[in-house]
């Protein structure tokens, strides 16, 4: 069971959202093999474990924004607002989903997320490093100049077909 869930899996069902990373009740049922109606039943029976910075519920203004952005088919017949839950959530519902495969499942979700921490911190840190470098030689000679753009290429994320989550509702 070391390997359930590989981390690429739990990665893409990550997204940002109201300045939060979180994963969605839908996704986490899966994950969790339950469906996402008992999911949320078993939230609710314990949701003063649930403060609004570990689940909150979409908008639905977000939501909207969300059927357009996925298209409508991969939303089906969703009938209620989804929740999505931030890290500190996800952690929350290990003590709420009590079985073998949940305690794995979290186990995964949890270093996902510290693994997303550590390479968001190790690229700042990189870009300290090559900014100092790129200020201890003269960038007036081309070469040195082009070797510095091609490695701030490399930087930077690579661009997937996959829809990006972000915005702000006022």
């Amino acid at each position: 069971m070391a390997n359930l869930i590989p981390y690429e899996v739990i990665e893409k069902n990550i997204f940002f959202l109201r300045e939060n990373k979180v994963m969605f009740d839908r996704d986490l049922a899966k994950l969790y093999g339950v469906s996402t109606s008992n999911l949320n039943k078993a939230v609710n029976r314990n949701i003063e474990r649930f403060p609004s910075d570990f689940m909150f519920q979409l908008s639905k203004k977000e939501f909207e924004i969300l059927k357009f952005q996925f298209g409508t088919s991969s939303w089906g017949g969703t009938r209620k607002l989804p929740y999505v839950f931030t890290e500190q959530g996800v952690a929350m519902l290990s003590g709420v989903l009590k079985s073998k495969r949940a305690i794995q499942v979290n186990i995964a979700i949890m270093r996902t997320f510290v693994k997303l921490r550590e390479m968001v911190n190790s690229n700042k840190e990189l870009s300290k490093k090559l900014e100092a470098l790129e200020k201890k030689f003269d960038t007036h000679d081309l070469k040195i100049k082009t070797i510095f753009e091609v490695i701030k290429d490399l930087m930077l994320p690579e661009k997937d077909n996959k829809p990006r989550i972000g915005f702000k509702v006022k």
